[in-house]
């Protein structure tokens, strides 16, 4: 729903005739469409912490309790009312899900998205509808590669800078490296993260690398054994994963039983999600991502002590980086709204976020990419090692945004291919 903008003509014609006035227009909601998964395979990993996260986050910018130099209660004057939106079902479920929530709730704005499929479909149907959307989690690079939007931003790098980084990592931190193997989703997520992964490598070895094996399996299969033990037969200095949510807990239970893990040098790009219930089973040595400077790799800061302490004490676990992308969304909705000021247009909010930078719970984001609409963060990885039972992390690396995010106006592949010039990692 846009707002009109307030006036001062507006204004004093309201408070002349009684019908509005600027404290009765602070005492109406902003209706906040958010989509996640609350059902299936990627909820317990991924859509419930991303949930419980936007409660926490919303009830501090409605009791205007957030760190500095956050400030102020509410989005546009307003409290905060959440509509929340099962993602499960798919890419046109999701579009139609997407019209109900404009049409018959009349939101304000929409924060949603974990997959990338759905992230391909949404931005055509929320262009159409004029509808202020921010992606939150989904990675896929095609959404403002492939196309320029207005109304949709993402909070977040893409997977290009996990893999990117995932490939500088292990070239630097593998020795005697010479063969990879990979294991990842048959759909656009997977089949991006392992190109962007291998092609990197075959950059920065001069095209000296071996793949020994590539597997696709579908979606949340949920079952690996074919798989695992192709990469057992097939074997390789690095296996490269991207897998999310429930595929890789399946995956983890089922490499680890047969020994995969163990014996090899698994990378897990998207693995930090996995360590609060599953941590007992990744071996010493595990290389794991957090799709940015998220969870174990967050930067010390009070927003982000803040954002542990309370999360953790309301929801009994710590934040993993589905929480943390959920966090920087709506802190920088607040944020352009804040920017763009009280009773600003749906389009004045627009030229404020475009270009925002802040800093969140998982330290900067710089919307510089996609026109201003998709933001750049640096990405870290590290090797888990247990000390006195707990894990821990040696050889943390710590990638700049520019080192592993393709620069403004870049398709990532050509990028890559051409030596990915201009990267700046010192």
């Amino acid at each position: 729903m846009k707002r009109p903008l307030l006036t001062a003509a507006t204004v004093a014609c309201a408070m002349t005739t009684g019908a509005m006035s600027l404290n009765a227009y602070a005492n109406e909601e902003y209706k906040l469409g958010l989509v996640t998964f609350l059902s299936g395979a990627a909820s317990g990993p991924f859509g419930i912490p991303a949930k419980n996260a936007a409660d926490l986050v919303i009830d501090a910018i409605n009791d205007g309790t957030l760190p500095a130099p956050i400030e102020g209660k509410g989005i546009d004057g307003r409290m905060i009312t959440p509509v929340y939106v099962d993602e499960a079902g798919g890419a046109t479920k999701q579009t139609s899900e997407f019209r109900n929530l404009v049409e018959r709730d009349g939101v304000d704005a929409v924060v949603g998205y974990i997959s990338s499929g759905d992230c391909l479909a949404i931005p055509a149907v929320a262009e159409e509808l004029k509808m202020l959307t921010v992606l939150f989690d989904c990675g896929t690079p095609r959404v403002f590669e492939e196309a320029d939007y207005e109304y949709v931003f993402r909070t977040h790098s893409t997977a290009s800078m996990d893999n990117i980084a995932a490939a500088r990592y292990v070239h630097e931190n593998v020795p005697n490296l010479e063969s990879v193997a990979g294991i990842n989703q048959n759909y656009s997520w997977g089949h991006d993260s392992w190109r962007d992964f291998t092609e990197t490598l075959k950059v920065l070895r001069g095209g000296d690398i071996e793949i020994t094996t590539e597997q696709f399996p579908k979606l949340f299969a949920g079952q690996y054994g074919a798989e695992i033990s192709a990469l057992q037969v097939n074997s390789a200095d690095v296996i490269h994963t991207s897998f999310w949510g429930g595929d890789t807990d399946a995956f983890v239970l089922q490499a680890a039983a047969r020994g995969l893990l163990a014996d090899n040098q698994v990378i897990f790009t998207a693995g930090e999600t996995a360590l609060n219930s599953l941590g007992e089973h990744l071996p010493d040595g595990a290389i794991i991502g957090a799709r940015g400077p998220f969870g174990p790799f967050a930067p010390e800061s009070e927003l982000n002590t803040w954002f542990q302490t309370e999360f953790t004490e309301r929801f009994g676990t710590p934040p993993t980086f589905p929480a943390y992308h959920m966090a920087h969304a709506l802190i920088g909705l607040k944020l352009a709204q804040d920017k763009a000021g009280v009773g600003a247009s749906t389009e004045e909010v627009i030229t404020a976020f475009e270009g925002l930078e802040f800093d969140g719970p998982g330290g900067r984001v710089e919307m510089s990419r996609g026109k201003g609409h998709q933001a750049a963060t640096e990405m870290v990885y590290g090797r888990l090692k247990r000390v006195d039972g707990e894990i821990t992390f040696t050889d943390i690396t710590r990638y700049p945004a520019d080192c592993v995010n393709p620069p403004e106006g870049a398709e990532t592949v050509e990028w890559i291919k051409a030596g990915m010039p201009g990267a700046e990692c010192n």
